[in-house]
């Protein structure tokens, strides 16, 4: 099997499987565990803590897996503006999620006000992620959409329409 192949296919494995873990971890954190831990600030500190290694190392793994998968996708798409802006614009908001999921774990005094107000910053995060992931669907559809066959209504027509001269006789 072509090692490109399953280079690809690992790497989208972690991208994707990253993107499952980080986003249904916040998901469960806003929605779920911040709600029920309300008024119990050690408790939230202790899983902020063991929650900012996840956060730390997704992030690290999208930007790797993110960066090969673009590099590798360089070549097939020369000359797609499309293509380019909607990736472009994917990677701002992805390194926008970063900053606010990293500022939500973070201890410094000046990411304090994203844990004050932490529903509010982590809804951020899930709508940011949201959009990429909305983003990421067009582009590989569109993707796979390229690679079929162009066909038109005029075309299928005139094709269904021609019958060999002896298939026509019988």
């Amino acid at each position: 099997m072509d090692p490109m192949f399953l280079l690809s296919v690992l790497l989208r494995w972690v991208h994707v499987g990253t993107a499952v873990v980080l986003i249904g971890g916040m998901t469960s954190l806003r929605f779920v565990v911040a709600p029920v831990l309300a008024g119990r600030p050690e408790e939230m500190e202790a899983i902020r803590l063991r929650w900012k290694k996840f956060v730390h190392a997704g992030i690290g793994l999208f930007i790797l897996s993110g960066g090969i998968n673009y590099w590798m996708a360089m070549a097939s798409h020369k000359g797609d503006g499309l293509y380019h802006a909607l990736i472009g614009t994917k990677i701002i908001l992805a390194f926008a999620a970063f900053f606010f999921a990293s500022a939500l774990v973070g201890r410094s005094a000046g990411t304090q006000k994203y844990r004050n107000q932490s529903a509010k910053w982590s809804g951020v995060v899930l709508l940011l992620a949201a959009i990429i992931i909305a983003m990421s669907g067009v582009v590989k559809v569109r993707d796979n959409q390229k690679l079929r066959p162009a066909t038109t209504p005029a075309a299928d027509a005139s094709a269904s329409a021609e019958v060999p001269a002896a298939e026509a006789t019988k």
